[in-house]
């Protein structure tokens, strides 16, 4: 029953932490503050779940540090960009 919930969350990481990135890419054509807000929730609920998992799988924290901050950096960088598209969109209204 435990490795099955196991997997379970580790599905949900998976498909949060896909929407994430593909958010990010759409936010990067069409910025719009929902879009912000709905990604600063799957970056969220991606940390949440994945600190879970390494708590309750006692896996090597640097290997699942080291995918986080890539995660973290393509995702992050994706946002500063539409940021700063948003800001030039407004600046022109």
């Amino acid at each position: 029953m435990m490795l099955y919930f196991l997997y379970m969350v580790v599905l949900i990481h998976v498909v949060i932490a896909m929407t994430s990135i593909l958010s990010s890419s759409y936010l990067l054509v069409k910025p719009s503050k929902k879009l912000f807000r709905l990604n600063y929730i799957l970056i969220g609920l991606t940390f949440a779940s994945g600190t879970y998992l390494v708590l309750s799988t006692h896996s090597a924290l640097l290997p699942a540090c080291i995918a986080g901050l890539t995660y973290l950096c393509v995702v992050a960088a994706a946002i500063v960009i539409a940021h700063r598209r948003l800001l030039a969109r407004e600046r022109t209204k």
